[in-house]
């Protein structure tokens, strides 16, 4: 069997069209991320992006290169088909999330060229095609309405709309992306933003708005306050934040917190994310694939998880339109959805990832 023989980190960098900004104050203008390269002793490279956050889970790019500096000595020389060992040294190495996650990806694709295969073929589709949904950040109306305007003409027609700052301002934004885009649906993300006295008054005006779902309305820790609002039923309830692991997952699960899953591969990898994505259809629940603000490159690897039972609502691949170039040809959207005939087409193109390495 082949074993791992390098690990090297490639950091990159994109520049933004418009800055993301979202929950109470974070701020994204520039793609920032890692592009890791896995080699086996046969030759096969396996590659995936790391995106680090620190508001979020706080890794930086260096947090990101000293976790590799420090998994990478223990990963080296094992078969790559010693998925048992590899997952127990990434077990053994808590937090670090996108670090493992790309690891785990970038493993999964190197095993696969070594068998002859690219990602897609081993991942087979449960369905044709998957909707699309596009990531608007915290914007005044007019640079709003601009951003929504290019993913349009991109060919997305689900909107995801950073809600929770200011309730009067989400209800202006809401309608306005109505009156502009009738042919577009909306849901929101509120990033944790809303206290448990607040959020059902916020959810009724939301749903009048029209809004499809919200994301995770309320801090992590008011778990009980979430159970209650999710059985309130005022808008179905997306878990994000609350569920960045299989643990976590299963702890909303048992207290039946929300209605649909955020899954983020970019965040926990292939091997977890179809472990979680199992225990959710078990619970009967709905998920979607989201966004990390990943190039199309990151795009490509999450979307092959998109396609996978149990994935029922619009995904956040669409995230890449609002960076400036990448390194591979993401396909376009047909009238809001992507085929997965054509995301086989993709492929990592070095010559152009070139351009925006870091030196």
């Amino acid at each position: 069997m082949p074993k791992i023989k390098r690990i090297s980190p490639r950091p990159f960098r994109l520049p933004l069209k418009g800055a993301l900004r979202w929950g109470k104050a974070s701020e994204l203008a520039a793609l920032e991320h890692v592009l890791l390269e896995v080699e086996l002793s046969d030759g096969a490279i396996g590659r995936a992006e790391i995106p680090p956050r620190p508001t979020i889970y706080g890794e930086t790019l260096g947090t990101v290169l000293a976790a590799l500096d420090y998994l990478s000595p223990q990963l080296l020389g094992l078969e790559v088909e010693d998925t048992e060992a590899i997952q127990n040294i990434l077990d053994n190495f808590p937090n670090n999330p996108t670090t493992k996650a790309g690891l785990d990806i970038a493993l999964w694709e190197a095993w696969a060229h070594s068998e002859g295969q690219e990602l897609w073929q081993v991942f087979e589709p449960h369905h044709p095609r998957v909707q699309v949904s596009y990531i608007l950040g915290i914007a005044d109306e007019a640079e709003m309405l601009a951003d929504a305007a290019a993913a349009y003409r991109a060919g997305v027609r689900v909107l995801k709309v950073k809600v929770g700052r200011d309730l009067e301002g989400d209800l202006s934004r809401i309608a306005a992306l109505k009156e502009h885009f009738p042919d577009v649906a909306l849901y929101a993300d509120a990033n944790e933003t809303l206290s448990p006295a607040e959020a059902e008054m916020y959810l009724r005006k939301w749903a009048e708005a029209g809004l499809l779902y919200v994301e995770e309305p309320l801090p992590v820790a008011e778990v009980l306050a979430r159970k209650g609002l999710r059985k309130a039923a005022i808008l179905p309830l997306i878990a994000d934040d609350s569920a960045f692991t299989l643990r976590d997952l299963w702890r909303e699960a048992q207290l039946d917190t929300y209605d649909i899953l955020n899954l983020k591969p970019a965040r926990t990898g292939y091997t977890q994310t179809l472990k979680m994505l199992a225990l959710n259809r078990t619970e009967g629940k709905k998920a979607m694939v989201g966004s990390q603000a990943l190039s199309s490159f990151g795009a490509y690897h999450s979307a092959l998880m998109a396609f996978q039972e149990g994935v029922s609502e619009p995904c956040e691949l669409a995230f890449h339109l609002k960076a400036e170039g990448g390194f591979c040809s993401f396909p376009p959207l047909k009238e809001g959805w992507l085929y997965w005939e054509d995301l086989a087409q993709c492929c990592f193109d070095p010559q152009a990832f070139a351009r925006h390495a870091l030196t």
